[in-house]
């Protein structure tokens, strides 16, 4: 997690960078719509469009890890219940004697 964050921070400069060096005004058209704005403006917003269709993208894998963790949990648990009352039986037995093989 701190690995891909001081990649995100570097990532996130290297494109503050490049849009500072990169200044002045472009036209947009998208469709039917027409903007006139800066490349920096522009560049930041595409960057964060980009991490924002990049995190979407992430999520569907998120909710099915912790499904499957929740589910990995219950079932510890479930196992935990188990040996638990697996010792408890076992107390209870005596110890088969010296010498004595199967």
């Amino acid at each position: 997690m701190r690995i891909s964050m001081i990649v995100l921070l570097l990532l996130m400069g290297v494109v503050t960078a490049f849009a500072v060096q990169n200044s002045g005004d472009i036209t947009v058209r998208f469709l039917h719509v027409s903007r006139t704005t800066s490349i920096p403006v522009l560049i930041v917003a595409s960057f964060a469009v980009g991490v924002l269709g990049g995190w979407l993208a992430g999520l569907p894998g998120f909710f099915r890890r912790r499904s499957e963790a929740a589910a990995a949990a219950r079932r510890i648990r479930e196992l935990e219940a188990e040996v638990g009352g697996l010792k408890k039986s076992v107390e209870g037995m005596t110890p088969p004697p010296k010498g004595y093989a199967q």
